[in-house]
C-alpha cells in the first residue's frame, strides 16, 4: 500500500516520524534531539544497504521499516559513528561566530539589568523614604552592571554608593523622576560607566601601586578561563591527533594481519579527526581572545596611566575632561569581560566535546592498538607532508588540467580546498582512508572547485577522471553518514544541510506521499451576474439618500450664544451672485473702416532737413 499527499501533509506525515523516534528513543533509556533523529532519517534513507528509492513512493511498511532502523542505530552502545554525529549536532548547534557569541553575552548582561532598570524607570517615590530606596535600588544598579565583584559583596555596595554620590547625589532624583522613560533608561547607562570607571580608578591606585591594582583586577576576571585557552583544548587536541595517526597506520597495515575489521578502526579514524576539527577551531578563537586580551590589559594600564597624570596634576578637574577618561576605562573593562566571557564559553565547548570520542578509547584502548601496531611506522601529519612536499607535478602533467601552484596563485593558503583539505583519490582508493592532501603537490581545479592530495600519483588518478571519483566520494559518504560533515559535501546532498539548520519539517529525500482522487469542473455559459451596486431595498437608507439630496439652501439655521461663547464664535456669510444677463438679436451687422497710417520721413538726421510725409492708408475700396 502507498500514500500519495499534498506537501503540507508530508511534512506533517514526517514531523510524526520524527516525533515518534524521539518518543520511543525516549521509552528505550535514550535522550535524542529532534535535529539528530531528522538527520538520521535522512542518513538511513541515503544508505543504499537499507533499500530505500528516494524516486519510489514510500509505503507503510516502508514508513516502519524507516523507523526501526533509526530507532536500532540511535539506540547503539559504544557507537563511535553515533557518537560523531551526535558531536557534529552539538557542536553545529552550540558553535557560532565570534560576533554571534558576543551579541548573546550582550543579551544575556541587558537580561540580568532589565528587571532593576524596571523598577527605577517606574518608580513614583514621592516621600523621602521612597526617595532613599530608589537611590539605594540605582546603587545596586551601578554595582550589577560594573561586574567588579559580586554584587552581594557589602565592602562593594559601600564603594558603589560613594562613586555614585560623587557625580549624582541624592539631590539630583527630583530631576531625575520627571525624565522621561528612555531618558531615565539612557542617563542609568552613562552614570554606571562613569561609576565603573572611578572604581576602577580607586582599585588600581590601592596600596601596592597602580600595576599591582591592575593585575588584582585582571587576574580575578581571567584566573579561570586563560588557562583553558592556554593548555586544556592543546591537551585534548595532542591526544586525538595522536590516536588519529595510530588509527591511520593500523588502516594502512597490509591486510592478513590481527586486527579488527578496516570499518570499525574507520569509525574511530573519523571520530577522532571530526573531534580534532572542531578542537582546532575552536583553539584558534581561543588564541585570538587571548591575544585580544592582551591588547585589552595593555590600553587599560595605558589608560589608567593617563587618568592618574590627568588627576593628580590638577587640585580640581572639570567633568568635561574627566569623566569621558573614566568612560573609557569603562569600557575597556566591558571589553575584558566580554572576553573572559567568550572564553568561558569556548572552554565549555571543548569540554563538552570529550564525552563523544570515548567510545572509540573504549573500543581500541591504546595498548591494543600499540600492540596490534608492532613495529609498524606511525606518521604524524607533518612529516607525511614533509614526505609529499618534493613530489610536486612537472609542467608536462599539468596540461590538461587546471592547476594552481603556490607561486602564481594569490592567497594560496587562504584557498576554499574540498573536503576540508582531505584527499578524496586516497579515499577512494584506500577504501575509506582518511589522509590530508598537500597544496604544494598541486591543487587541482575542475569545475570551479578546488581538491588536493596526499601525493603525486594520487593527484594523477584524481586528475584523469576526477566525475568519477567525486561520485565515488559521494557513495562512500552514503555508506559513513558522518563523512557529511566532515568533509563538507552538503552541496552534494542537498536535503542534508548542516546540522544548525536541520528542521524536522523540511523536505524529506523519498516520496512520502498519499493518493487521493479529485476533479474539478468549469461551467461552459456561466451566468451573466446583473448586480446594480447602487441599488438598496432599505427605505430608512433611502431616505438617507433623498436628505443628502435635497436642496438646503431655503433652510434656516438658529443658533444662540452662551456668555461663554459670546464674542468668540466664528461667523461666516454666504451671498447668492446676481445671474450674469444677456441678450441676442435675431441678426447681427457691423462696419469697419480702415485704419488710418501716415509715415514722416525725415524727422532724424539734418538739422534743417526737409520732412516727407507719406499717407499709407488704404481706400475703403479695398474693404
Amino acid at each position: 500500500m502507498s500514500v500519495r499527499m499534498s506537501g503540507a501533509h508530508a511534512e506533517c506525515v514526517i514531523k510524526n516520524i520524527i516525533l515518534e523516534i524521539v518518543h520511543e528513543s525516549a521509552a528505550r533509556g535514550h535522550v535524542v534531539s529532534d535535529t539528530l533523529a531528522a538527520f538520521m532519517v535522512k542518513a538511513v534513507v541515503l544508505d543504499p544497504r537499507n533499500g530505500f528509492n528516494v524516486d519510489r513512493t514510500l509505503t507503510i511498511q516502508d514508513v516502519q521499516k524507516l523507523q526501526e532502523l533509526c530507532l536500532d542505530k540511535l539506540s547503539e552502545q559504544c557507537s563511535p559513528s553515533l557518537d560523531t554525529i551526535k558531536m557534529q549536532v552539538y557542536f553545529d548547534i552550540s558553535y557560532t561566530s565570534r560576533r554571534e557569541f558576543l551579541e548573546e553575552v550582550h543579551r544575556a548582561a541587558e537580561s540580568r539589568l532589565s528587571a532593576v532598570s524596571r523598577e527605577i524607570t517606574d518608580s513614583r517615590a514621592k516621600t523621602g523614604d521612597d526617595m532613599a530606596a530608589l537611590y539605594r535600588r540605582i546603587v545596586a544598579y551601578m554595582q550589577l552592571s560594573s561586574g567588579l565583584v559580586s554584587p552581594t559583596d557589602r565592602h562593594a555596595e559601600q564603594e558603589a554608593a560613594a562613586a555614585l554620590q560623587s557625580v549624582f547625589p541624592q539631590t539630583e532624583l527630583g530631576a531625575f523622576m520627571v525624565l522621561l522613560k528612555r531618558d531615565k533608561e539612557q542617563q542609568l547607562r552613562e552614570l554606571a560607566t562613569v561609576v565603573t570607571g572611578i572604581r576602577l580608578f580607586n582599585r588600581a591606585g590601592g596600596a601596592g601601586g597602580e600595576e599591582a591594582g591592575l593585575r588584582e583586577l585582571t587576574s580575578a576576571l581571567l584566573s579561570e578561563v586563560l588557562p583553558v585557552a592556554g593548555s586544556g583544548v592543546e591537551q585534548d587536541l595532542s591526544a586525538s591527533q595522536a590516536s588519529a595517526w595510530r588509527y591511520t597506520a593500523l588502516q594502512e597495515r597490509p591486510a592478513g594481519g590481527r586486527h579488527d575489521a578496516p570499518t570499525a578502526v574507520l569509525r574511530a579514524l573519523y571520530n577522532v579527526r571530526q573531534h580534532e576539527a572542531f578542537l582546532k577551531m575552536l583553539l584558534s578563537d581561543l588564541r585570538l581572545g587571548a591575544q585580544r586580551v592582551e591588547t585589552l590589559q595593555t590600553e587599560l594600564a595605558s589608560q589608567m596611566k593617563m587618568l592618574k597624570e590627568t588627576v593628580q596634576s590638577q587640585t580640581a578637574v572639570p567633568t568635561a575632561k574627566v569623566f569621558p577618561l573614566f568612560k573609557s576605562l569603562s569600557k575597556l573593562w566591558s571589553g575584558l569581560r566580554d572576553e573572559a566571557e567568550l572564553l568561558s564559553i569556548l572552554g565549555d565547548i571543548a569540554r563538552n566535546l570529550r564525552p563523544f570520542v570515548a567510545s572509540q578509547a573504549e573500543i581500541f584502548p591504546r595498548e591494543y592498538v600499540d600492540g596490534l601496531l608492532e613495529a609498524a611506522e606511525v606518521k604524524t601529519d607533518d612529516q607525511r607532508m614533509a614526505e609529499s612536499s618534493g613530489e610536486r607535478l612537472a609542467p608536462a602533467e599539468m596540461e590538461s588540467q587546471d592547476w594552481l601552484l603556490p607561486e602564481t596563485t594569490v592567497g594560496f593558503n587562504e584557498l576554499p580546498l574540498q573536503y576540508n583539505g582531505v584527499c578524496g583519490s586516497t579515499l577512494v582508493s584506500r577504501d575509506g582512508l582518511l589522509l590530508p592532501g598537500n597544496p604544494h603537490i598541486g591543487v587541482l581545479k575542475h569545475e570551479e572547485k578546488l581538491y588536493v592530495f596526499s601525493s603525486r600519483e594520487a593527484a594523477l588518478t584524481f586528475a584523469s577522471s576526477p566525475g568519477d571519483f567525486v561520485a565515488e566520494v559521494a557513495e562512500k559518504a552514503k555508506l559513513f553518514p558522518e563523512l557529511i560533515q566532515l568533509l563538507g559535501l552538503h552541496q552534494q546532498f542537498s536535503c542534508v544541510g548542516p546540522y544548525s539548520e536541520l528542521q524536522p519539517g523540511e523536505s524529506f529525500p523519498g516520496n512520502l506521499v498519499t493518493k487521493c482522487e479529485s476533479g474539478t469542473q468549469t461551467d461552459v455559459h456561466p451566468p451573466e451576474a446583473n448586480v446594480v451596486g447602487s441599488y438598496d431595498w432599505n427605505e430608512w437608507e433611502l431616505r438617507r439618500k433623498a436628505i443628502k439630496l435635497a436642496d438646503l439652501r431655503t433652510k434656516l439655521t438658529r443658533s444662540v450664544q452662551t456668555d461663554l461663547s459670546h464674542m468668540r464664535r466664528e461667523s461666516a456669510t454666504q451671498t447668492w451672485l446676481p445671474r450674469n444677463a444677456a441678450c441676442q438679436s435675431k441678426r447681427e451687422g457691423g462696419s469697419n473702416v480702415p485704419k488710418p497710417q501716415v509715415y514722416v520721413a525725415g524727422l532724424r538726421g539734418q538739422r534743417h532737413g526737409r520732412v516727407v510725409k507719406t499717407n499709407l492708408t488704404r481706400p475703403v475700396e479695398e474693404k
